[in-house]
C-alpha cells in the first residue's frame, strides 16, 4: 500500500529532486505557451482565410477598383492581408499615374514593389510564433530526457549505501524521473503537429497572395495600355 501511494503522480513530483522539478516546471510553462500560441495562430489563420475568400469574391465579382480601394482605405484596421496587399498596390499605382510623363511599365513595377513589401509584412505576421512551436517540438523531448537521466542518477545514488536494493526501493525514483520525459513529449507532440499544419496553411495562403499579385499586375498593365 505504501509503494502504491509512493507511485502516485503528485507524490512522485513532490519527491523529485530540485533539478527534475525545475525541468518539469520549465516544460509545463513551455507547454502552456505553445498551447496559447496554437489557439491564437489557429484563429488567426482561420480569420485570414475567411477574409481572403471574401475579398476574392468581391474583387472578381466585377466591382470597380476605385470602390474597392476606397473601401479598403476606410476599413484599414479591419481588412485582411490580401486586401491590404491590394490597397498598397493600387495606392502606389494611382500615385504614379497622377504624375505626368510616368512610363506605364514604371507604374506597374511600382505597384508590384509596393504589393511585395506589404506581402512580406503580412507573411511575417502570419508566421509569427511558428519558430517557437518548432523549437518546442524539437527541444522539449531532450529537456525531458535530461530530467529523466538526472533523476535516474539521483535515484541510484540514494541506493549506494543499501545492502540489498529491491524494486520497491528503485521504482519511485525511476518513476519520478520518467515523468519529466512524459511532460517533454506532452509539450513536443502538439507543437510539432501544429507547426506542420500551420506551415501548410500559411504556404497555401502565400500561394494565393502571390497569384493575386500577378493577376492584379496584369490588370494594371492592361489599364495603362488603354490610357
Amino acid at each position: 500500500m505504501n509503494v502504491t501511494q509512493d507511485l502516485e503522480i503528485w507524490t512522485l513530483v513532490s519527491n523529485a529532486s530540485l533539478v527534475v522539478k525545475f525541468v518539469m516546471l520549465l516544460l509545463l510553462g513551455v507547454s502552456f505557451m505553445s498551447w496559447l500560441f496554437i489557439f491564437r495562430k489557429m484563429f488567426a489563420i482561420r480569420r485570414a482565410r475567411s477574409q481572403t475568400e471574401t475579398f476574392e469574391r468581391e474583387f472578381w465579382g466585377g466591382n470597380d477598383l476605385n470602390a474597392l480601394y476606397q473601401g479598403a482605405v476606410n476599413n484599414r484596421h479591419t481588412i485582411g492581408s490580401l486586401e491590404r496587399i491590394f490597397e498598397s498596390g493600387f495606392r502606389e499605382f494611382a500615385k504614379l499615374r497622377g504624375q505626368r510623363g510616368t512610363d506605364p511599365s514604371t507604374m506597374v513595377d511600382g505597384a508590384r514593389r509596393a504589393m511585395r513589401a506589404t506581402y512580406q509584412r503580412e507573411m511575417d505576421m502570419l508566421e509569427s510564433h511558428l519558430a517557437f512551436l518548432a523549437s518546442v517540438g524539437s527541444v522539449s523531448p531532450y529537456v525531458g530526457l535530461f530530467g529523466t537521466v538526472w533523476g535516474s542518477m539521483h535515484a541510484f545514488r540514494s541506493l549506494a549505501n543499501v545492502q540489498q536494493a529491491t524494486l520497491a526501493q528503485v521504482a519511485p525514483g525511476i518513476a519520478e524521473a520518467l515523468i519529466a520525459t512524459a511532460i517533454g513529449l506532452f509539450a513536443a507532440i502538439p507543437a510539432v503537429v501544429a507547426y506542420n499544419r500551420f506551415s501548410h496553411d500559411i504556404d497555401r495562403l502565400a500561394i494565393r497572395f502571390e497569384s493575386f499579385m500577378e493577376e492584379f499586375s496584369n490588370i494594371l498593365q492592361r489599364q495603362t495600355v488603354r490610357q
